[in-house]
């Protein structure tokens, strides 16, 4: 059965509080890399400190995600969006008003929490109050609200540091979160999964395997990866997610149906969006320090110099619902990581201590060309390879999976990074920045061939979707399949 909403809403404005919404926790994501040596000077921290500030809010986001997208189902997805935006909103002014690295680290954490209620109910809110119709372009826009801040993260993020002060990259989220929560009070229809079930036991299994995965992974760097501090807390988290697929094979009522991962669409998009989320984010946090502490731009001029990159997806997004008519999602998706490593391919080969800005250009060009591929695309992707009334926790699913790809991006090319080089001068940064990009670029690849391994016709993912329908309700609704999925 799909979902119901008790009134239909209207498209236009929950778009525009979906959007905003995505483009706050987006922006907040990328501010923050571009603050970090101004909140390592400002707060005398350590590096470990430094990198805990990006990974309490990782970890706090990864961990609660599915249970997030699960409280959305069964309690309502605008009930939930709005107690996500007071959160997120609330701890943006703590993390404005920490004086040590210990509030900052908290207040972040409980900033992930929030983020991580809003994040994936934005996509399940949007689908369902849009007509299947106009889904896509609603979708493009989406996406490209979210290249948008992805373009502007680092040129705001180093205006703001350098011409007010680092705080003020937490309290711009004030104003806006109240604003769009008044939005989502006035104009957001409510909906919810009418047979939506806690799994109480499944949500304790994967916020605890999750939560040992990603702490191993972030200890990564100051442990390396077979230490006392990394491998118990990584076997432990892995267990316990491996109880979880147990759990949720013999469970009446999942909160992650083992039958979604059936859908090789469903398999294919999860896998690619860790893969590029892994790439983009890992080269994202080595390359800000890149620009400020080895080729001395000032924050601001390091988020100018970014713009090629992180401003294409702001250019290219808008082509890509042509080109997925004409071509379909999975080609698209594919072609945006192919550019991605392409992209990757070429900085690792131009950098050096001096490299000129210009010959840093193509490569920042072709990245960016790649998320403007990827981000619309790889939504639409998600939202119609499964039937409505499982979107919401298909979103939860892509959404964790993406934020997984981040810290475990940040986890590897680091500690590639300090394995081959490091901080002690500026040949030793570059020394091991070169291998971290091979090593980007080499899993942007691997992402363009897991997207190309999902089916490259509509009907095969219609009639999985009928063989997933089967096992707990005998029957499919003629309802869930009214969008049946892109290519």
């Amino acid at each position: 059965m799909s979902s119901r909403s008790s009134s239909r809403g209207h498209a236009v404005w929950t778009l525009i509080v979906t959007g905003l919404a995505v483009f706050m926790a987006a922006l907040d994501n990328l501010v923050v890399i571009t603050a970090l040596p101004a909140i390592q000077e400002s707060l005398d921290t350590s590096l470990q400190d430094l990198e805990w500030t990006v990974n309490a809010y990782t970890l706090s986001f990864a961990v609660f995600l599915m249970a997030g997208a699960a409280a959305g189902d069964r309690f309502g997805r605008r009930r939930m969006f709005v107690v996500g935006l007071v959160i997120f909103t609330a701890a943006s002014a703590g993390c404005a008003l920490a004086d040590s690295s210990q509030q900052l680290i908290i207040a972040r954490a409980v900033q992930g929490l929030g983020a991580a209620i809003v994040m994936p109910l934005t996509l399940t809110l949007l689908t369902v109050a849009v007509p299947p119709k106009r889904r896509a372009i609603a979708l493009g826009i989406w996406g490209a609200l979210s290249g948008l801040a992805v373009a502007l993260g680092p040129l705001i993020g180093g205006a703001v540091v350098e011409k007010i002060s680092w705080e003020w990259i937490f309290w711009v989220n004030v104003p806006i979160g109240v604003v769009v929560l008044a939005l989502s009070l006035w104009k957001l229809a409510e909906s919810k999964h009418p047979q939506s079930t806690l799994d109480p036991v499944g949500t304790v299994l994967v916020s605890l395997g999750m939560f040992g995965v990603v702490f191993a992974l972030v200890r990564t760097t100051e442990y390396g990866w077979g230490g006392s501090q990394v491998l118990p807390y990584l076997i432990g988290g892995a267990v316990i997610l491996a109880a979880f697929v147990l759990w949720e094979l013999r469970t009446r009522h999942p909160m992650l149906p083992m039958r979604l991962f059936r859908n090789r669409s469903f398999s294919a998009v999860n896998s690619a969006s860790l893969l590029m989320f892994a790439a983009m984010f890992g080269l994202v946090f080595l390359l800000t320090q890149f620009m400020q502490n080895i080729q001395g731009f000032s924050p601001l001029e390091a988020g100018v110099r970014m713009l090629p990159w992180t401003a294409m997806p702001v250019l290219v997004a808008p082509l890509t619902a042509l080109l997925s008519g004409r071509l379909g999602n999975r080609l698209v998706v594919a072609a945006g990581l192919l550019f991605e490593a392409v992209g990757l391919g070429w900085l690792a080969m131009v950098t050096e201590v001096h490299t000129e800005y210009a010959d840093q250009v193509p490569g920042l060009v072709l990245g960016g060309i790649g998320l403007g591929l990827f981000f619309a695309p790889v939504a639409e992707m998600a939202m119609n390879i499964v039937a409505p009334r499982d979107q919401g926790i298909a979103s939860g699913a892509n959404n964790t999976f993406r934020e997984l790809g981040g810290v475990l991006g940040v986890a590897v090319l680091t500690s590639v990074f300090t394995a081959q080089g490091g901080y002690a001068s500026p040949q030793n940064f570059v020394d091991g920045l070169v291998p971290a990009t091979w090593i980007g670029a080499g899993i942007a690849a691997l992402g363009c061939v897991a997207i190309l391994t999902a089916p490259r016709r509509s009907k095969e993912n219609n009639s999985a979707w009928q063989e997933e329908e089967r096992p707990d309700t005998g029957r499919t609704d003629p309802a869930d399949l009214l969008e049946p999925s892109r290519r």
